[in-house]
């Protein structure tokens, strides 16, 4: 099969969807991978690295597009990519349909093959493309909270883990996911007073025994979210629903209620956000306040560590491109469960149940 890597073209997405590495084995299975000029640059891959690997360099999107029967990205293809996209063409890539009409009309009207990555699902609700850049997101989201709750950033000016005779932060976490769980393990180390909160009460009970005494699990549920936010000086919302727009959690009303100056993170953005008040931002303007609470957004997080996330990316889905590349796309998830829960959108119809049952009227 002929796989096609572009360069992505998102705001400060400094990631590529596949590393010399990844290509290497690809080339040695007898597939051609064609790789966009500069595509892994950002990502401190050379051009030069990808042709050692087996790999063609090409210098255009267009040109990709053109000869790829697969195109593996890391964002969904943007309004001046929809063009380029033809019919029965796979596309591997987060897409996160649900919070995006525009997308999914365009990824019909394309007659393409939609397999997300966040959606790829593994028997026991896993979500192993998802789970290294959760990972990554959830430990960032306690560093990224430490820094805009300095005085200068317009936050409260209070360090996280306190000092001797000063108490700590206390830290809120909504979702004991990837996210959550990362997010908790970075904020007991940096000795805050943290809370996680989950729906599952098995997850809640794994976490109590793995985490520090610092952090404190409770069932999540609209009294606990509310006493726990009213004092929380950063919120982590990481709640999530594979393929389906997140639940506002958060209102404006409790907004009002919480310290001035805390902060917000928002990891779950991707798929709408878990407050009323949550719209997307970039790493150019990442944050914006309401209700006099900091609120950062960015939609692609881990796009600010791109050699980290770009190794990390490829490791989870190097082994889905091989299936999908070997077998085709139809015999591929035919004989894997969890890719074939990837399939979104198929020659213009919607397949996730998930996404199906979403409104986007």
């Amino acid at each position: 099969m002929i796989i096609g890597i572009p360069k992505e073209i998102k705001k400060h997405e400094y990631r590529v969807a596949l590393t010399p590495a990844g290509a290497e084995v690809l080339v040695e299975l007898g597939h051609s991978v064609l790789v966009e000029h500069n595509a892994g640059l950002a990502s401190n891959f050379s051009d030069e690295a990808y042709s050692q690997s087996g790999a063609k360099i090409l210098h255009s999107s267009e040109e990709i597009y053109a000869a790829a029967q697969m195109i593996v990205k890391v964002k969904e293809p943007l309004p001046q990519e929809y063009p380029l996209i033809r019919k029965d063409q796979i596309l591997f890539t987060f897409f996160h349909f649900a919070a995006n009409p525009e997308l999914t009309q365009a990824m019909c009207k394309s007659n393409c093959i939609s397999i997300a990555y966040e959606t790829v699902q593994l028997e026991n609700g896993t979500l192993p493309i998802l789970t290294p850049m959760s990972e990554i997101a959830g430990r960032m989201s306690v560093q990224i909270g430490a820094h805009y709750l300095q005085k200068e950033e317009g936050g409260r000016g209070i360090l996280l883990g306190g000092v001797p005779g000063v108490s700590p932060a206390t830290i809120l976490i909504i979702g004991a996911g990837s996210v959550g769980a990362q997010a908790a393990l970075i904020a007991s180390g940096l000795n805050a007073r943290t809370f996680i909160l989950d729906i599952n009460l098995e997850r809640l009970r794994y976490l109590n025994d793995i985490l520090p005494s610092n952090v404190t699990t409770l069932m999540s549920n609209p009294q606990n979210i509310q006493s726990v936010a009213r004092n929380a000086d950063l919120l982590i919302n990481s709640t999530l629903i594979p393929g389906a727009r997140t639940p506002k959690l958060i209102t404006r009303e409790l907004l009002r209620s919480m310290k001035a100056n805390s902060v917000i993170v928002d990891v779950a953005i991707d798929q709408g956000g878990g407050l009323e008040t949550s719209r997307p931002t970039d790493h150019d303007n990442p944050t914006y306040v309401e209700e006099n609470i900091i609120h950062y957004c960015v939609t692609n997080i881990p796009g600010a560590v791109p050699i980290t996330s770009t190794i990390a990316l490829t490791n989870a889905t190097l082994p889905y491109i091989e299936k999908l590349a070997s077998l085709g796309w139809e015999k591929a998830t035919q004989s894997c469960p969890d890719l074939a829960k990837g399939l979104n959108i198929l020659r213009g119809s919607i397949v996730h149940p998930a996404l199906k049952n979403f409104s986007f009227k």
